[in-house]
């Protein structure tokens, strides 16, 4: 499994947020740059950034942007306010490893296709479930669709994963976020990451034993130092053991 450690971006600040809440962020008192460095250096092949400036209309905070990948050295996989072809280019022009496309995949499917189409394995579809339903805007507005349905639209495009957050696992019962990830990465062609799921090692553990989870990204955990990145690497990268059969 594939640890992906998270930056995520406010006015040039690293913050988490409440339920998805932008207007009352928890602010980290560091250095996004060296933070990405710092994620790099504990052996991270991946590092995962949001925009929420450009999730809410903002200027997009390429310049910082630059600075991380820079930095780190090693891919950035980047999302927040992705909704154009124009931004896409944009993006990979910085040096973007791969794009995250998230509630533009819910208005203009056809974006998502295309962007695969001429830059395969480098676009990632995200998609955020509330109960039982795809989320648009963040966490803000509930979709009429059901994530096996979203999921299947893009079945037959080169994307390089999906990255799944199953809101309720915020808010209340990781177990159930748990099964809902395994039934959807059974079900994806695609390769999954989960998003939600990686607020101790307990958690991670669990994942790790989820068969079509690939990664796992992870970004609260590591800034108030609820898991350590060099363990949770460590144990993403253990090899999985056989596993009992049920009878």
């Amino acid at each position: 499994m594939q640890l992906f450690p998270t930056i995520e971006l406010q006015n040039g600040k690293p913050v988490s947020l409440h339920r998805g809440r932008l207007d009352e962020p928890l602010v980290w008192n560091v250095d996004p740059v060296e933070k990405a460095r710092e994620f790099a250096h504990a052996g991270a092949e991946w590092i995962h950034v949001t925009d929420f400036d450009a999730i809410t209309g903002g200027a997009p905070q390429d310049e910082l942007l630059t600075e991380i990948i820079r930095a780190a050295g090693v891919p950035v996989q980047v999302g927040g306010g992705v909704r154009s072809r124009e931004r896409i280019e944009a993006l990979i022009d910085l040096g973007v490893g791969r794009v995250v496309i998230s509630t533009a995949a819910l208005t203009n499917p056809d974006l998502v296709k295309e962007a695969a189409k001429y830059h395969p394995d480098q676009i990632v579809l995200a998609m955020d479930v509330f109960e039982g339903q795809v989320m648009s805007e963040g966490w803000r507005t509930k979709s009429a669709y059901e994530p096996a349905d979203f999921l299947s639209w893009f079945d037959a495009d080169p994307l390089a994963a999906v990255i799944i957050t199953d809101i309720d696992s915020d808010i209340s019962d990781a177990d159930a976020s748990l099964a809902l990830v395994t039934d959807l990465a059974a079900q994806s062609r695609h390769l999954v990451i989960a998003r939600g799921l990686s607020r101790s090692m307990n958690e991670l553990s669990a994942l790790k034993y989820v068969p079509g989870v690939h990664g796992a990204v992870i970004g609260r955990a590591l800034f108030d130092k609820s898991v350590d990145l060099e363990e949770a690497l460590a144990l993403a990268a253990e090899p999985v053991g056989e596993t009992a059969e049920f009878i």
